[in-house]
């Protein structure tokens, strides 16, 4: 029977989010043995040791590689689709970054795609699924622990584009999309509750605002979360959005808030979720990613810690470090792959933990709807 360490995975990007993808690889025993597709793929290889590099555009050479089995996408939003296109045209498993693609077009025609090849896994890198107090919300959801959920609210704020002269490519509609902060984070939020409640989203409204109208540009690239101030920059107009604020109603009856933020001072990587049943309340941080908080209007409150009394034996195999050995970021990554990695060796899951090509359509047709919402001040139905 095979094992983890017998199967091989290739690195299409770079960047920040690529090297994540690599170390969470390795802590699994999942062999990298090939990157391409970035300026920095050379480096790259250097430093993780990694036998074949292909050069920046060589992507077919990555694909056609006898020793990958999976293709990690990493690359900048515009390459997705034509890259998950090729991996599955060259029989590989992809695990892609999200947004699955720029638009719902391309999306539904990846999602029709990897349905009809039924060997092959098709995953989407939503990794906020992955956080145990995550899986612990889902599991008190299912075991009806709330009562009937009357709204949910929260929030994905950052501060790294907060001052003019931050910068990415993400800012460029043609490298990033129409969206940015909602595309970029917010979609890790409504993926997050949707998978918790079990409901998809079925109406919207938003409302979306850019603080910096004019950034600065530097001459160069840089790399996401960079605090290194650019030697030389000039001044461009800014087209997306740096905040948002979203109302949401699901398809169990359940009201949702949700506010988007890539300019919120101090907020480095926080992501909020509040959960409010008839019975019980729930509330967790990503900043604080080992607790959930629960509330009651007849009993006292209490905290749950991870891998402690209160999270449940079917959040085990998600888990690896006693309570108090905190667990964050790159762990849910790990745990991401462990369940994506298990479905290539022992065939596909009837009901996947991991987002799918249908969930990366999904959440593409809401960044449609948010965009639509926007435009015309009005309530969106979100289609499928």
């Amino acid at each position: 029977m095979q094992s983890f360490h017998q199967i091989r995975a290739g690195i299409i990007g770079g960047g920040f989010i690529g090297p994540v993808h690599m170390e969470a690889l390795r802590r699994l025993g999942v062999q990298v043995t090939a990157i391409g597709g970035s300026k920095s793929c050379a480096s790259l290889a250097k430093q993780w040791n990694i036998p074949e590099v292909y050069p920046d555009k060589d992507i077919e050479g990555l694909l056609n590689s006898d020793q990958v089995d999976v293709v990690h996408i990493t690359s900048p939003n515009r390459h997705h689709s034509s890259q998950a296109f090729a991996a599955l045209d060259a029989g590989k498993h992809v695990i892609c970054e999200k947004p699955l693609a720029m638009n719902a077009e391309e999306t539904s025609f990846i999602w029709d795609k990897s349905r009809r090849l039924k060997k092959q896994i098709f995953a989407v890198n939503y990794n906020v699924r992955f956080y145990p107090a995550v899986l612990q919300l889902r599991d008190d959801i299912q075991n009806g622990h709330f009562g009937k959920i009357i709204h949910v609210n929260g929030s994905y704020f950052q501060d790294w584009l907060l001052k003019p002269t931050d910068y990415n490519w993400r800012l460029f509609p043609k490298e990033g999309g129409a969206l940015r902060a909602v595309a970029d984070i917010g979609t890790h939020w409504m993926d997050t509750v949707t998978f918790i409640l079990g409901a998809r989203i079925s109406e919207l409204y938003a409302h979306l605002g850019t603080f910096h109208k004019t950034r600065q540009r530097p001459v160069g690239e840089v790399t996401t979360f960079s605090n290194e101030a650019p030697a030389e920059t000039k001044p461009y107009r800014v087209k997306t959005e740096d905040f948002a604020s979203i109302m949401l109603q699901f398809q169990n009856g359940a009201h949702g808030n949700l506010a988007v933020s890539q300019v919120a001072a101090g907020r480095k990587n926080s992501i909020r979720i509040e959960i409010y049943g008839s019975e019980q309340s729930a509330w967790w941080d990503s900043e604080r990613p080992n607790e959930i908080q629960y509330g009651s209007r007849d009993e006292r409150n209490g905290v749950a810690l991870r891998n402690a009394a209160g999270f449940q034996d079917s959040i085990q195999g998600f888990t690896d470090y006693p309570a108090g050995h905190n667990e964050g970021f790159t762990d849910t990554f790990k745990m991401l792959y462990r369940s994506v990695y298990q479905d290539i060796l022992n065939g596909p899951s009837k009901r996947p933990l991991y987002a799918t090509a249908e969930d990366g359509h999904a959440e593409v047709r809401l960044c449609e709807a948010v965009l639509e919402s926007s435009k015309s001040r009005q309530w969106i139905k979100v289609s499928r």
